[in-house]
């Protein structure tokens, strides 16, 4: 089985020229705990072992993805004239391959309808409430109403138990966030990331929105979840223009 048969193409009505794909954890070289086509430098798997894994997606690519140093903050990467491993939480791009990775997080990928530029989101919550979606956005530099949304596979409500600071964070801004979440035990929060991402997707503009049906924490044998294993790997979610 080669790598093609393990990864997910994002089913969305992107226009033909917007090429994506999101990885799982197969297909691979990494061993375990990184089993097996880890994608991240910064988790303590063989840096070797991450090349070959990235070596044997760059062939799909027309040109190296811009991989980010991820901080969970807003700052967006331009791929098309980005340097060397920017501090970025999302990219966009025209010409260039634009990549996030994540391990429960929500990835989100972006495209304009007339297929005219691209973007990448590393959704947590700590930059999702801080805007990293509305800075994307912004950078895309076309009218929101005219962007689709697809969302990668990300961590499930029913895995996902926060704090009243997550909470906090989220419905102090916007009060109708409150039905994203759902009373837990001891004072928890169980919190649907993939509705809070909807949720300001929706108040920039932006209705047609795929995905967000898939839960990386119970789904042991195709996605990595820090939450789940803590050492573990990355995936990527991947997106460029032909």
């Amino acid at each position: 089985m080669n790598l093609s048969d393990h990864l997910i193409i994002p089913d969305w009505p992107a226009p033909s020229n917007v090429r994506s794909i999101q990885t799982t954890r197969k297909g691979g070289v990494s061993s375990a705990p990184y089993d097996s086509l880890n994608l991240g430098m910064h988790v303590g798997d063989f840096a070797l072992a991450v090349e070959q894994n990235r070596m044997r997606l760059n062939r799909l690519f027309p040109s190296e993805p811009v991989w980010l140093e991820q901080v969970h903050g807003t700052t967006v990467a331009h791929a098309d004239h980005a340097g060397c491993l920017p501090m970025a939480d999302a990219c966009v791009g025209r010409r260039g391959v634009c990549v996030v990775m994540t391990a429960d997080c929500l990835p989100i990928l972006l495209c304009d309808r007339s297929g005219t530029v691209v973007g990448a989101v590393h959704a947590g919550w700590r930059g999702l409430a801080a805007g990293v979606i509305e800075a994307t956005v912004a950078a895309m530099d076309v009218e929101a109403e005219n962007l689709m949304a697809w969302l990668g596979p990300a961590i499930s409500q029913a895995a996902f138990e926060v704090g009243e600071d997550v909470r906090s964070a989220f419905v102090d801004a916007d009060a109708l966030a409150e039905s994203a979440f759902a009373e837990g035990f001891a004072g928890k929060y169980q919190a649907d990331i993939y509705q809070l991402a909807r949720r300001r997707l929706n108040l920039l503009g932006i209705m047609q929105i795929y995905g967000g049906d898939r839960c990386t924490y119970g789904e042991p044998e195709h996605f990595f979840s820090y939450r789940r294993d803590g050492v573990t790997g990355r995936m990527g979610t991947f997106i460029w223009l032909e």
